[in-house]
């Protein structure tokens, strides 16, 4: 009795064994092994029977239910996702060709997207010399991603960070950042990400100073502003970049701006500057300079009583002055004339007493007397030659006889000359 149940007991689980062997599900798997794809990816299905030989068995994969791919003797089947249309409920089929005996696998679910869309994220982009940032590449919802790193300047084409393929990279550098995901094989890329610009700051002070330095500024005055960096060496080290209410946000090798004040014109100023040899690394923002045009030019207010006191003044010493002048000129023309008169009266002198001495010498002459020795012509002859008649600046009036016919007028007769 006891024997005869442990045989049935052995053929029991004998039978069970068997049967489970038989009846074991097939296995669907998928390669790459990811939730979700892209257009333009690959997935590969792979149907396993667990049971005899791959090439007992045909095989067919089966989408939401319906025959998606035909029997085949091949396990894989390699599948290019082309649209969105091929998310869905995957299963696969196998069927023994000699007993047409079937397995059905479990079911596999994948998800296809668009284009997938890459993000470049900086913890900040404004660090200290010195410092560093942590920049992330990713991309949406999905994985087994590698990344590409680049890195460019203004003057420099962009250059591949070696051996940086991880999410996360840390930078020193400035520079413009971009990056994008690679993944599969074949290779499955995606666009290139937006770029990041990271700036590294230098610790100098930049002040904002106005020329001339008014406490007031009216509309219609020039003035101009400088950018000085304190402590930065060389001012053709470092170029400059305004930020105003009208004026443009460029860089410029002139650390001032000059113009004409307006109402337009009024409001904050600001500048910051950076290296001429390093475009990404710069000094922070100066403190706003506010400008304040919106005054007239005020009206100059003048009092009536300094116009009167100047005036005034200017009067009387202009007065002053011609009251002098006069004086001098009229005390010099009376001398002058006084000593025009007493000119006249030496010569009136001199000249009436040549006229007196004439007439004394004209009476006295006398016809002498005839002697022996000489005739009486000749004394006539000696008293000629004796008178000599000199007349001084005597003026005839109209009407007058010429004196020198008087004087000639000799009588010799009677040994006189007369003066009429």
């Amino acid at each position: 009795m006891g024997a005869t149940l442990l045989c049935e007991l052995g053929l029991f689980l004998l039978c069970t064994l068997l049967c489970t062997g038989h009846t074991q599900d097939a296995v669907l798997t998928i390669e790459p092994n990811w939730s979700s794809f892209f257009i333009g990816e690959f997935v590969t299905f792979k149907c396993d029977m667990n049971e005899g030989e791959d090439t007992d068995w045909e095989y067919t994969i089966n989408k939401d239910g319906r025959e998606f791919i035909p029997y085949d003797t091949n396990k894989d089947y390699r599948l290019t996702i082309i649209s969105t249309g091929d998310s869905g409920e995957y299963q696969c089929s196998g069927r023994r060709k000699s007993s047409r005996d079937t397995k059905i696998s479990n079911t596999v679910s994948i998800t296809v997207l668009d284009k997938p869309r890459v993000t470049l994220t900086a913890g900040t982009t404004i660090i200290p010399v010195g410092g560093s940032v942590t920049l992330t590449c990713s991309v949406q919802s999905s994985d087994g991603w590698k990344y590409e790193w680049f890195r460019g300047t203004q003057t420099t084409f962009i250059v591949q960070i070696r051996d940086q393929q991880n999410r996360d990279i840390r930078v020193s550098q400035g520079g413009i950042y971009s990056c994008f995901g690679t993944r599969g094989n074949p290779v499955y890329a995606t666009d290139i990400s937006d770029d990041v610009t990271i700036e590294i700051t230098f610790s100098n002070k930049v002040v904002v100073k106005q020329q001339p330095n008014w406490p007031q500024i009216f509309r219609g005055e020039t003035i101009t502003l400088t950018c000085e960096v304190q402590e930065g060496g060389e001012t053709t080290e470092w170029e400059y970049e305004w930020r105003g209410p009208s004026t443009p946000t460029q860089w410029t090798h002139n650390n001032d701006v000059t113009f004409r004040v307006s109402e337009s014109s009024s409001g904050d100023y600001m500048c910051k500057s950076r290296r001429r040899d390093d475009s990404y690394s710069s000094t922070e923002w100066s403190e706003a300079f506010t400008l304040s045009g919106s005054t007239d030019v005020p009206t100059a207010e003048i009092s009536l009583f300094p116009i009167l006191l100047i005036v005034g003044l200017i009067s009387g010493i202009t007065l002053i002055f011609l009251l002098v002048f006069l004086y001098c000129c009229k005390k010099f023309k009376g001398a002058a004339n006084d000593q025009t008169l007493n000119q006249d009266e030496d010569q009136q002198h001199v000249y009436s007493s040549l006229l007196h001495g004439d007439r004394c010498v004209y009476e006295t002459v006398r016809r002498c007397e005839n002697t022996e020795n000489s005739p009486a012509e000749g004394d006539y002859t000696n008293v000629t030659s004796v008178i000599q008649l000199r007349v001084i600046n005597k003026t005839r009036q109209r009407g007058d006889p010429e004196e020198s016919s008087d004087y000639n007028n000799v009588n010799p007769n009677s040994g006189t000359a007369l003066k009429s």
